[in-house]
């Protein structure tokens, strides 16, 4: 099956073209939750675009303060799904300190940090292509099946995907 093919049923492709690769078709704007980020775009800058491609409680984080350069210092609000086995119930609102170099740095953080929140997409982090850093938010399930497919060999951060999925 072509990788178009394959996107299609996956309901993560859009548009008409000839890309040939996951990084053109991400550039060019048809891959679903697919961004392209400037290489010179730091990471207070994307992480709202980022948050939103994600969904779900992402779109909740906020960014309180900002120092420094390379590395950055974020400081984040955020909202996890309620714990089971606290009593209180509800979401846990927490705040942490984040040094980070570069976007796919804050991409990595995102991932960690919603590793169990079943309604927050992944991101993958295609590579390069055009100055540019191409990120893609996809659905577990599709995730999945691309990473079952081998079509996300490529990416820079495969390894740690296919660990977020493996803990479920």
């Amino acid at each position: 099956m072509s990788l178009s093919r394959r996107l299609k049923s996956l309901d993560l492709l859009t548009g008409r073209g000839r890309q040939p690769t996951l990084l053109k078709l991400c550039h060019a704007g048809r891959l679903v939750g697919g961004l392209s980020v400037a290489w010179q775009v730091t990471p207070d800058e994307a992480i709202g675009a980022v948050t939103h491609a994600m969904g779900g409680l992402a779109t909740k984080l906020k960014v309180l303060d900002v120092r420094g350069a390379a590395p950055m210092q974020l400081e984040v609000r955020f909202e996890l799904p309620p714990d089971v086995l606290r009593e209180a119930g509800g979401p846990r609102v927490l705040t942490e300190k984040w040094d980070v170099a570069d976007v796919p740095g804050l991409v990595h953080n995102l991932n960690d940090l919603y590793r169990d929140a079943r309604d927050v997409r992944p991101v993958v982090v295609l590579g390069e292509w055009a100055d540019m850093v191409q990120l893609w938010a996809v659905p577990r399930p599709a995730l999945r099946a691309l990473l079952a497919d081998g079509l996300l060999d490529d990416a820079s951060n495969v390894r740690a995907l296919r660990g977020l999925l493996d803990e479920r």
